[in-house]
């Protein structure tokens, strides 16, 4: 399977990503006004999707970042050693007062009719502070990487960030490396980073770049500044105007071979229908629609992502790559935190349809 993309088969690196790391404070099911005490996930989409693919789908990753040496900063790194992902830090000293800070992240789970809230201190982050020229890409790429990947997460932190992700993309094509990007719109994120006016501008010039796109119908139209169709959707599950808005992306970016996204339709806090749709080269794929028990919604698109990226990596076909994201994507689901608990062999079961009776 070559999917119209030339995907190396060897290299010190299977996926290396770019992007910010922070640590996120998560009371459960109690609101923040309301909590005595929290769990502490550390997190990041772009590093989130190397964690995933390390720890359960057994690659080699990467991340290339931010770290600030201080105890948090510490915390951080232990996080990244234990999921396996090797790091490629640009560091910072913190000067005891305020900053540069590894980012925080709030967020309570909600329940049933109570919606998740989430909310963030990215102030003075030293992942904002990365710009071009912090890391010798030509030394990370010379051991040979497969796939490079950033999101839009890191794309609104600062207007340096945004330059370091098509630096990075630009080795990455230099070196024979896959290129993808998490169109990840965030508003409340680029409201601080020149508004909704900049951001598809600098979207699109990072997207230039890019081979492999991940992102729903908000994404494309508030990242990207595509139109809607005309024709909405019946529910979001339906695929239609999804699949309406690719050959818009697809016109104006000619290069690239595959996007893809998640669908959820969200019945309650914890209870969501869940599928996936890609399309690949020309032709479109959907995955079946599974009914979730939702425990913790946050880092399910990074799961898909991984494990879409894990089944384009090993050659699998179009149908059961698909299937290996949302898979992955909705096990995670199922665990506290942003990244992956899952094993390979219980994604590779659930994809077949596998069922949660108890395993003896």
């Amino acid at each position: 399977m070559n999917y119209g993309l030339n995907i190396r088969k060897d290299g010190a690196l299977d996926f290396l990503s770019v992007g910010a790391l922070i640590h996120r404070l998560d009371p459960g099911v109690i609101p923040f006004r309301k909590a005595t005490e929290c769990r502490i996930h550390v997190s990041g989409g772009e590093f989130n999707v190397a964690a995933n693919l390390s720890d359960c789908f057994r690659m080699q990753t990467g991340i290339a970042t931010a770290m600030v040496n201080y105890p948090i900063g510490d915390l951080i790194a232990e996080r990244i050693r234990a999921m396996g992902v090797k790091p490629f830090y640009k560091h910072f000293e913190h000067n005891g007062v305020n900053g540069p800070n590894m980012a925080t992240v709030y967020s309570d789970r909600g329940q049933g009719v109570r919606a998740p809230v989430v909310f963030y201190n990215r102030c003075n982050e030293a992942g904002a502070l990365l710009k071009p020229g912090d890391f010798d890409w030509k030394s990370i790429f010379a051991s040979g990487v497969r796939w490079f990947h950033s999101g839009g997460i890191f794309a609104a932190l600062s207007e340096t960030t945004a330059e370091l992700i098509i630096e990075g993309m630009k080795a990455a094509k230099a070196a024979g490396a896959i290129v993808s990007f998490d169109l990840n719109y965030r508003e409340k994120l680029w409201k601080i980073s020149g508004g909704s006016d900049r951001a598809p501008s600098v979207i699109s010039r990072i997207v230039d770049n890019v081979d492999v796109l991940v992102g729903n119908e908000e994404d494309l139209q508030k990242g990207l500044g595509l139109k809607g169709p005309e024709v909405a959707s019946k529910s979001k599950l339906d695929p239609t105007s999804f699949f309406g808005m690719i050959d818009q992306a697809v016109k104006k970016y000619p290069h690239i071979k595959v996007v893809a996204t998640t669908l959820r339709e969200v019945h309650s806090t914890n209870r969501h229908s869940w599928s996936a749709v890609t399309w690949i080269n020309g032709q479109t794929y959907t995955a079946p629609t599974a009914e979730l028990d939702v425990l913790d919604r946050v880092g399910g698109g990074d799961g898909f992502a991984a494990g879409l990226f894990y089944g384009l990596l090993t050659g699998e076909s179009p149908e059961e790559a698909l299937k290996l994201g949302w898979a992955h994507g909705a096990l995670l689901t199922t665990f506290p935190g942003d990244t992956t608990m899952a094993t390979l062999e219980q994604v590779r079961s659930f994809a077949k349809g596998g069922s949660a009776r108890i395993q003896r």
